[in-house]
């Protein structure tokens, strides 16, 4: 597997987990908007290698998700504010920020985790 983007998380807000039972989380890489900084995950910038595509696979530690559908926006996003919303839900709309995987089981992330898109290549 080819790894397109590698990022660690560097700390989280105290209410993540708020979003984490409603099925998705949120990562930023530079400040974010005061009301959201309670509820996101904090990452590196990184550069993707390749834009994101539908069949990549979303790995956080040792926890793996197939990309189901990703927005307009995403690889944009991701690479220049570390920005990206994660459904862990395969049901309902993909927001231009945001990619849909597959598996309902949410993930165990913290302080260190590594966070990888990989591709079949």
């Amino acid at each position: 597997m080819k790894t397109i983007y590698e990022t660690t998380v560097k700390n989280f807000g105290s209410d993540v987990a708020a979003f984490a039972q409603k099925g998705f989380l949120i990562t930023f890489g530079h400040k974010t908007l005061s009301t959201l900084k309670d509820f996101c995950y904090f990452v590196e910038v990184v550069p993707l290698e390749e834009n994101i595509e539908p069949g990549d696979i979303l790995k956080i530690d040792d926890q793996k998700y197939e990309i189901l559908r990703i927005g307009s926006i995403v690889s944009d996003n991701l690479s220049t504010l570390g920005h990206i919303t994660i459904f862990f839900t395969e049901e309902g709309e993909c927001l231009p920020g945001s990619i849909r995987v597959k598996g309902n089981k949410f993930p165990v992330i913290k302080k260190g985790s590594i966070i990888k898109i990989q591709r079949n290549s």
